[in-house]
């Protein structure tokens, strides 16, 4: 629950900064947005995030060993 949250308030931070920075405009941010919802009611959410979750776990394992 912790890491979805982390995840949503960064992927939420990054889609502000390329909003302010004109990088993606509103409808693209709303296809995106869109997008990751529909794919989050779909059979690959279950995958994505065991996937997320190992990448997480893998970096900060590589942190702790320095």
């Amino acid at each position: 629950m912790a890491v979805t949250v982390s995840l949503v308030a960064l992927f939420g931070l990054v889609l502000f900064f390329l909003l302010r920075s004109k990088t993606l405009g509103y409808g693209s941010a709303f296809v995106a947005m869109m997008f990751g919802f529909f794919l989050a009611s779909t059979g690959a959410s279950g995958p994505m995030n065991e996937l997320t979750t190992a990448i997480i776990k893998a970096v900060s394992d590589m942190g702790g060993q320095g």
